[in-house]
């Protein structure tokens, strides 16, 4: 069978994506920041209301890697033409990714019917838009260890989507480099019907490293500068996330679950990378 081209959209667009990376390319596990404008034409008309942007990652296959689907920083249907919607999202590339060239793909669409709009750009099929592309390449070798305090890994949410839960503290570990470095760690609380955020602290070998506060919903991205002195003399650095309360999610109204495990927070994702190695967002 032979490929051909989208047809045309013959609907008018109603904004164009442009998307810049931090970097020409990733590791696997390693974190990338990507800016996303949108930039309506004048005369369109209004967007509807809380449209969501989708983010899909192929390879050269068109072989659907991951994804990072996500609510604008500003709702759809403030959007309006001479003010450019602009934001900054970090997006991680899954631990077991095979490495070689990729692509991004993004568009708008609703969560309640799955309807696409259109936009300008290098459509790649239905209303796929083709915005940015990047290399997965080796990474230095500093694979963070998830040990005592979480439960096993989970899988789901589309492809290469993984977590683990964490109890009330959970210990995450990483050889020493012995030089500067920035720890990245990315956690979320999918769980809305808690009856509060939870409080999260940090703690490396020398005492509290970071405290936050993790409300439902989006992920949350820590990035923490971390000297010599910071992770100490030893092997092995050792930090512990402790989170202020936890669930049972049996027991929470609403869930309707039978899982009687004691849960904390979820952790997404926890890199390392050397200090230099990439400019500031």
């Amino acid at each position: 069978m032979s490929g051909c081209a989208p047809a045309a959209d013959t609907v008018p667009a109603v904004a164009t994506p442009s998307l810049v990376l931090s970097a020409p390319r990733a590791a696997p596990g390693g974190p990338l920041d990507v800016t996303y404008t949108f930039t309506v034409p004048a005369g369109a008309a209004a967007l509807p209301a809380d449209e969501w942007v989708f983010v899909h990652v192929v390879d050269e296959r068109n072989q659907l890697l991951w994804t990072d689907d996500h609510a604008p920083s500003t709702p759809t249907q403030t959007w309006r033409a001479g003010t450019p919607v602009v934001y900054t999202r970090t997006m991680f590339v899954p631990r077991g990714s095979t490495l070689g060239a990729v692509r991004i793909e993004v568009g708008l669409f609703s969560r309640k019917t799955g309807e696409r709009l259109p936009l300008a750009g290098n459509d790649r099929g239905m209303r796929s838009y083709e915005a940015a592309t990047f290399s997965i390449v080796p990474g230095a070798a500093s694979p963070v260890v998830a040990g005592n305090g979480w439960y096993d890994p989970e899988a789901g949410d589309g492809p290469g989507r993984e977590w683990q839960w964490s109890r009330m503290e959970g210990h995450l570990s990483f050889p020493n480099p012995k030089t500067p470095i920035t720890f990245y760690l990315q956690v979320d609380q999918p769980v809305t019907t808690l009856p509060a955020s939870q409080g999260v602290e940090v703690r490396g070998p020398g005492g509290v490293l970071e405290t936050f506060t993790l409300a439902p919903g989006a992920p949350r991205v820590s990035r923490l500068p971390l000297s010599t002195d910071q992770m100490g003399p030893t092997v092995r650095v050792d930090l512990t996330i402790v989170v202020s309360t936890t669930f049972v999610p049996a027991a929470t109204a609403g869930l309707k679950s039978t899982d009687s495990r004691e849960l904390g927070i979820r952790l997404l994702n926890a890199f390392v990378e050397p200090r230099e190695a990439r400019p500031a967002p």
